[in-house]
């Protein structure tokens, strides 16, 4: 009796296990787990940069007031006006900038300093002497003589995703005199990244204007050329130093890298 049992009771194990193993066989195999979502990052305009600038730039007026210094000036004959012709008002500017920017919020923060060459219109003035006299005028120095102009400025703005709107201003420079430099702008980073340097990187495209004005009374040589009047030797021809601040607007496109942009 024992033993019929005992059969019996291994019997029904067997076709337990044996169920068992085709109820785990019909089961569905489980899913691999799902890749992890990475989202992406949030731009920022924090970080340095550097670039480049070209525009134009126009002068406040076409024409100075000048006088005539040194020996050998003919009696009766003190100054005149230098004209540049509205064809020459403006002329070339373009360089280079570097600087930083912060950002809290929508709001970005910074600070940018920038030097270019401008193309300063030497060989277009004309010099008008004072009635009676005739001459040759042979263009020397134009303004304050520089042939490039810098300025270092702080940026406040507002930004809207890769769109920067703001406004800068800050003191301007020659290599002889200095000034004030005020104005604005509007800034897009583009879409595309770059992973230079071991860091994400982003190209930025911008438009600014610019309002700087040097303050001449420094110079007290702002010799602009020579006038050599019929009959007689040549004399220089000075701008005045009283009033001399020389005003300029520049409107310039500018691009920049920007360096570790997340």
């Amino acid at each position: 009796m024992r033993k019929c049992v005992l059969s019996l009771l291994a019997g029904v194990a067997s076709v337990t296990l044996v169920a068992a193993a085709a109820s785990a066989a019909d089961l569905p195999r489980q899913a691999p787990p799902p890749a992890p979502i990475i989202a992406a990052p949030i731009f920022t305009w924090t970080g340095f940069y550097i670039g480049g600038n070209l525009g134009w730039g126009w002068r406040n007026s076409n024409n100075d007031t000048v006088f005539l210094g040194g020996p050998g000036v003919p009696a009766g004959l003190a100054g005149g006006t230098l004209i540049f012709d509205n064809n020459n008002d403006g002329a070339f500017t373009g360089g280079g900038q570097i600087g930083y920017n912060y950002q809290i919020g929508n709001f970005v923060i910074g600070v940018e300093t920038d030097i270019q060459g401008i193309d300063n219109g030497n060989n277009t003035a004309v010099f008008i002497p004072g009635p009676g006299f005739a001459g040759t005028f042979v263009p020397g120095r134009f303004e304050s003589s520089a042939d490039w102009w810098g300025s270092t400025r702080v940026r406040a703005g507002f930004a809207v995703d890769r769109v920067l709107i703001y406004a800068t201003g800050g003191v301007a420079y020659t290599d002889n005199d200095t000034g004030w430099a005020l104005g604005g702008g509007i800034e897009w980073a583009l879409p595309t990244n770059w992973n230079l340097f071991g860091g994400n990187s982003a190209v930025t495209l911008g438009l600014e204007g610019l309002w700087v004005s040097i303050d001449q009374g420094n110079n007290n040589n702002g010799s602009v050329g020579t006038f050599t009047p019929v009959g007689g030797g040549p004399v220089n021809v000075f701008l005045p130093q009283t009033n001399n601040d020389q005003d300029f607007f520049v409107a310039r496109a500018k691009l920049n890298f920007k360096f570790g942009t997340y």
